[in-house]
């Protein structure tokens, strides 16, 4: 048993490896937040990210051996936060292990051009390379959740991306033939579970959910539901242009997500699944190392969310 504190272990996939990780109760779980933690609650450590060496004692006082980093690329995170928890966390005497914020695509260097908040992401990388810490990046694909949602059990928040199964809807980026990987998030979740265990690490984790394309994805979708979706196709030409079509589930999120920004980024993501670039090979996967876990396919997830 060690001591492992969650960065953003209140949402998203960082909450759902907290969870995974209390049920299992093998380790010792910390939350690290910016908020007032409840009085009695002495596992939630208040920290202010900027203060490098305020966060390095707190680590060392709770004897963290590994720090998860589940931060979200919005706001100023990537830019800030992941990078100062990085550097405590070096000189941290205690910590020894620091999974950085991921749990997505193995993204290549030129996608900096597509998503700009990528460029700390990398600066992140260069200095976990840099420091002393064991440290493993998690590559899972695209979370199988949204797709799901609202009827699958998730911590993230919606969004509605290519396939709009909830409105029969579907716009496919590219020809819709190219592979791409997708993982439920408590699977994910379970295999950084099985990997804290483990004596040694790789640079890269790679976990496989299922892979299909998205024209097999959206033949699964209208054979489940009984139904024909309304399908277009976008071009590259188009997504590069970061123009998507429209989708009926979208205008429900752009109270979140302002309509043109919302675009931008869908099709930033979207085009990397025309190349195999949201592709993840089953080479050296963890899906190996732990056959006992066995994750939830998209035909799976479709039927139980979607079925008659």
């Amino acid at each position: 048993m060690v001591n492992i504190a969650i960065a953003g272990g209140n949402g998203l996939i960082g909450r759902t490896i907290k969870e995974v990780l209390q049920e299992q109760d093998k380790h010792k779980v910390f939350t690290l937040t910016r908020q007032d933690p409840d009085a009695s609650d002495q596992r939630t450590l208040k920290v202010d990210y900027q203060d490098v060496e305020a966060v390095k004692t707190a680590l060392e006082q709770n004897d963290i051996h590994t720090v998860i980093c589940a931060f979200t690329m919005e706001g100023d995170a990537l830019q800030t936060s992941h990078l100062s928890l990085i550097e405590a966390a070096s000189k941290s005497s205690t910590t020894k292990r620091f999974v950085p914020t991921s749990f997505a695509i193995a993204y290549p260097k030129e996608a900096v051009a597509l998503l700009p908040t990528l460029e700390y992401y990398f600066q992140a990388l260069d200095r976990l390379e840099a420091s002393e810490l064991e440290y493993t990046v998690i590559v899972n694909g695209m979370f199988l959740d949204y797709f799901g949602m609202p009827h699958i059990k998730t911590h993230l928040t919606p969004l509605v991306m290519v396939l709009d199964i909830e409105n029969r809807a579907a716009a496919i980026p590219g020809s819709g033939d190219v592979p791409a990987t997708f993982t439920y998030s408590y699977d994910a979740a379970r295999f950084v579970a099985a990997l804290l265990d483990q004596p040694r690490w790789s640079k890269e984790s790679k976990i496989i959910g299922d892979t299909v394309t998205w024209n097999e994805f959206l033949r699964t979708a209208e054979e489940v539901t009984g139904e024909k979706f309304d399908v277009t196709y976008d071009s590259i030409e188009k997504l590069k242009r970061f123009k998507i079509t429209e989708l009926p589930g979208h205008g429900k999120l752009y109270d979140k997500y302002p309509k043109k920004a919302l675009q931008w980024f869908l099709a930033a993501f979207e085009l990397m699944t025309t190349d195999e670039t949201s592709y993840v090979s089953r080479d050296g996967a963890l899906n190996g190392v732990f056959p006992e876990i066995q994750p939830l396919t998209v035909r799976e997830m479709v039927t139980k969310c979607w079925g008659k």
